[in-house]
């Protein structure tokens, strides 16, 4: 028998081992590489999955801190059926959202939740607290666009309330994250949903579904929040916890996704001189205007295409007598472009411009007429509140 001779020393065998161990060790890494993580598809999904749970925990923490600063406001109001026996009065009750502005407890809500009648007011607390004691500071007009009223809790009963933080609306975008909370349908309180801005500058006609008329909001923004009866008048927040809209309305006929809500800097006027005088003083400048598109441009053959316009009026003027565009000698057809250096336009009516100043301020108007641009200065006077 021939004895078989192996090929290698000890040493060389030593070599062999040491190359299939390691050989095998990286078989064994690069199989832990594609199978713990590093596989594309894998980490993608873990990915996802850590920006759902950071987004979730965000949206979690905001509601924790914006929460004990809304309210849901309860109404009970008289209202009037027509039978046939007559008119007839009966006692009703309502309810929505509201968010605290000041320690010493004034609330801003929507006007529409405080019906003309209203005879007793209650806000609700985060921590289900009913304060009683609760007096209207004031709403703005029935045809005013902004659909604004202020609420004062007369009676804190020892409860430290917390004021919300009012974020600057205009560096607000188009698919900006946002949070709304409210007292959903009236009855679920501080319920909390998340969407983003869908767009902004939308003027719409809204009513309360009960057929008594309607009144022209301006320069709304449209979120796809989910915003629902009993939301109005509660805080629309970014993702840093600043109120940056009022919710005010939701589109109906079957739509679904779209929500409205007043921008914050187009009351950031009325919240000071609340705050500052316990009144709720409305700037006013006192015209009638169109606010030009390409289309009103065209209309009117004008070749500034975005602006104010003061069009003429049949059988009037758009100049209000003694007012305060009056005063400072503004004329029909004057397209007003800039206030203090804010351009009007598809994102700022001159309603909402005005809405940043307060009584007694006084604003650059930049005018363009006859095709030369002039700077009008105006003296912000208060205009008549219901």
């Amino acid at each position: 028998m021939k004895n078989y001779k192996n090929p290698f020393t000890v040493s060389e065998k030593f070599g062999v081992v040491i190359l299939i161990l390691v050989a095998s060790l990286g078989a064994g890494f690069v199989g832990g590489y594609y199978s713990n993580g590093n596989n594309p598809d894998s980490q993608s999904r873990e990915t996802q999955q850590q920006i759902v749970s950071n987004e979730s925990n965000l949206i979690a923490q905001i509601a924790k801190d914006v929460g004990p600063s809304v309210v849901s406001v309860n109404v009970t109001s008289t209202g009037v059926s027509n039978t046939l026996f007559g008119a007839q009065q009966f006692s009703q009750k309502s309810a929505g959202t509201g968010f605290i502005v000041s320690e010493d407890g004034v609330i801003v809500t929507n006007r529409h939740v405080i019906p003309d009648k209203t005879d007793n007011i209650s806000v609700t607390l985060s921590d289900g607290t009913e304060l009683e004691d609760v007096s209207v500071i004031g709403r703005t007009g029935a045809s005013d666009p902004l659909d604004i009223a202020f609420l004062k809790v007369n009676d804190k009963k020892g409860k430290d309330l917390k004021a919300a933080k009012l974020g600057d609306s205009s560096k607000v975008n188009v698919g900006d994250k946002v949070i709304a909370i409210g007292n959903a349908l009236g009855q679920f309180q501080n319920t909390v949903t998340a969407g983003i801005i869908s767009g902004y500058g939308r003027n719409i006609e809204a009513g309360d579904g009960s057929g008594s008329g309607s009144e022209t909001l301006q320069n709304l923004f449209q979120t796809d929040t989910a915003i629902n009866q009993g939301n109005s008048g509660g805080p629309l927040v970014n993702i840093k916890g600043e109120v940056i809209a009022v919710n005010t309305a939701v589109a109906g006929g079957g739509a679904e996704n779209i929500g409205f809500a007043i921008p914050i800097s187009d009351i950031s006027g009325l919240v000071k001189s609340v705050l500052e005088t316990g009144e709720l003083l409305r700037p006013y400048l006192g015209v009638r205007y169109v606010s030009l598109t390409d289309d009103y441009a065209y209309q009117f053959n004008l070749d500034t295409k975005r602006g104010a316009y003061l069009a003429p009026v049949q059988g009037g003027s758009p100049i209000i007598k003694d007012s305060p565009a009056d005063k400072a000698g503004l004329q029909e057809k004057d397209i007003i472009v800039k206030v203090d250096g804010t351009e009007i336009n598809e994102r700022n009516s001159l309603a909402s411009a005005l809405g940043r100043y307060s009584v007694g301020d006084k604003v650059q108007l930049n005018v363009v007429r006859g095709g030369n641009d002039m700077n009008i200065e105006v003296t912000i006077e208060a205009a008549k509140s219901e």
